[in-house]
């Protein structure tokens, strides 16, 4: 069966988080968003884990469901954890994802981790011990955990990060490494770019929201066609089953908040040429440049850009739909207006995802109007046009150009919804 997974989401209990996120808003979000399977998120926060245990009720296979009513949406144990630590008196700032197979081994390693640290002063937990240590703890608890280095690329909490990471990951997980199977790309980079290192061709790429607010779950994703299984599902990641593992969803790379080098306080953004040209110092006030993902990529990368291994697990690129309604309404994302237009669409034709990817031009026409059907369109081909994202801020990205901007016109669009 095909199955939409995101395995990781943020909990109200994280820090700059919404207050909805919260099992019964985040199952509605995901029913939406056309989500099979959601991570929990933050299982090691004390009351949310208190509150899981309430709301969720074991399948026996690795997953759960909601105990007040009936959903789609089956959820999976997993937690963010941060470790920070010194080597060789550099500090690293490392985040992993943890997934669990029952309430049992969470309980497990949320004991073992309270003698090391705090658990409840954030859903992602802070410790100060080496990273290696987390992928032990969680086998430890049990031989069916999966550890996945999170969003890999970002310069300040990733395996891979140009602030505070390692240059592989042997390099940071030591002993541990032969227990690394998968790492998730984040926002700022995709599959392509991560195929030019070949120390990442034993690796599962997969691509998760991280979502802090309910309505941007899903805008990362993995379609796997499997049994709705954790053993299965978790098998098939671990030995990068092609038959298994049919594709992955993804920002388009440029949108994410650490695309390009920069630096934010100067507004100032630049390729990795051009930083290069600098080394990597701002000509606007002489301090260091964040260097963002790309250039990160191209110092690691053995191949050239283009590179496609054989045989890899493909990918497409998407756009969140209030991004596109909001472009072709020429509205803002968040307003009344485009909120009206998501709504009508999914409850018309189905989840967001299906509409972005699966329904075809006479079915979104029926219920909207021409320029959001050539948005969707237009995204699916390709042909949008980006500024990209840099030391913490998003990329811009436009479906239509100014010119194309719609005037008197968008009331009419708007009489579609």
């Amino acid at each position: 069966m095909k199955i939409i997974a995101d395995f990781h989401i943020h909990s109200k209990y994280s820090r700059a988080t919404s207050r909805q996120m919260e099992v019964e808003t985040v199952a509605l979000w995901a029913e939406k968003k056309g989500i099979d399977l959601l991570g929990t998120g933050d299982f090691t926060h004390p009351q949310y884990f208190a509150e899981l245990q309430g709301a969720l009720a074991p399948l026996g296979n690795g997953f759960f469901k909601l105990k007040s009513r009936p959903s789609p949406v089956h959820f999976i144990l997993t937690v963010e954890v941060s470790n920070i630590f010194s080597v060789k008196g550099a500090v690293k700032r490392i985040h992993t994802i943890i997934f669990a197979p029952s309430f049992e081994t969470a309980q497990k390693i949320n004991s073992q981790l309270s003698r090391l640290g705090k658990l409840g002063s954030d859903g992602r937990p802070i410790f100060g011990f080496h990273v290696k240590d987390i992928v032990k703890i969680a086998l430890d608890a049990s031989a069916d955990c999966l550890i996945v280095p999170a969003h890999a690329w970002t310069p300040w909490f990733s395996v891979f990060g140009s602030n505070s990471g390692f240059d592989s990951i042997e390099e940071c997980f030591e002993e541990q490494a032969k227990n690394i199977f998968a790492i998730e790309t984040g926002l700022s980079s995709d599959p392509a770019m991560n195929w030019r290192l070949s120390g990442l061709d034993r690796i599962t790429l997969l691509s998760n929201s991280d979502s802090h607010s309910p309505s941007r779950i899903g805008r990362e994703a993995n379609v796997f066609d499997c049994e709705m299984d954790y053993f299965e599902i978790v098998r098939a990641i671990r030995e990068k089953d092609r038959k298994k593992i049919l594709h992955t969803i993804e920002f388009f790379p440029e949108e994410g908040k650490y695309h390009y080098d920069g630096h934010r306080v100067c507004d100032l953004v630049l390729p990795p040429r051009e930083s290069k040209k600098l080394n990597k110092v701002c000509p606007r006030c002489g301090k260091k440049l964040t260097i963002g993902v790309l250039h990160r990529v191209e110092d690691l990368a053995d191949r050239p850009e283009g590179f496609r291994p054989e045989d890899p697990v493909p990918f497409k690129n998407m756009i969140p739909l209030d991004e596109i309604l909001a472009d072709a309404l020429g509205q803002n994302v968040g307003t009344k207006a485009v909120d009206q237009a998501y709504e009508t669409m999914v409850k018309q034709i189905g989840p967001e995802l299906s509409i972005l990817f699966d329904r075809s031009r006479e079915e979104l026409a029926a219920v909207s109007g021409e320029r959001v059907v050539d948005g969707i369109l237009r995204v699916r081909e390709g042909r949008v046009e980006i500024k990209p994202g840099y030391d913490g801020v998003y990329g811009k990205i436009k479906v239509f150009k100014e010119e194309e901007k719609p005037a008197a016109s968008s009331k009419r669009q708007m009489e579609f919804f």
